[in-house]
């Protein structure tokens, strides 16, 4: 068996483990009974990382529709978890964020992925986190 498929063998089987654990991964107390899934989590990140962002942003990163955005964000403003808000130049245009009542909850259950990458990542040099993640990219466009 080369090397290649020996790689191959090995992250076959290693990333069924991975998702599952990210699916298992628990809910913070705050945030229970909210219907919240990891799904959600890329979402929370963004908002959390780079601030208050409007629908046609979040949808672009998230590799959705608009409609699917707007779907979410709907469902998680009623719940009190996001905050929507007029765009201060174009009033047709919603600014989304995350509730201040939420965000220390949401920072933390993101914090736990965040410190196993840590963990993952610092012993790497630059260009092999480069590599790493382009490797992730390129295995995601691929499937």
């Amino acid at each position: 068996m080369s090397s290649v498929d020996e790689s191959i063998r090995t992250l076959l089987l290693l990333m069924p483990r991975l998702v599952g654990r990210a699916k298992r991964m628990k809910i913070p107390d705050e945030l229970a009974g909210m219907n919240l899934a990891p799904r959600h989590l890329s979402l929370f990140a963004y908002l959390l990382f780079d601030g208050p962002l409007g629908v046609n942003d979040l949808a672009e990163r998230l590799e959705v529709t608009p409609a699917t955005v707007s779907l979410m964000v709907g469902d998680l403003t009623r719940q009190g978890i996001l905050e929507r808000r007029e765009h201060p130049d174009d009033r047709r245009r919603a600014i989304v964020t995350l509730a201040d009542t939420h965000r220390a909850a949401i920072d933390n259950w993101l914090a736990r992925s965040a410190h196993a990458w840590r963990q993952a990542l610092e012993p790497l040099t630059d260009d092999q986190r480069r590599l790493f993640v382009q490797t992730l990219r390129t295995y995601e466009d691929a499937i």
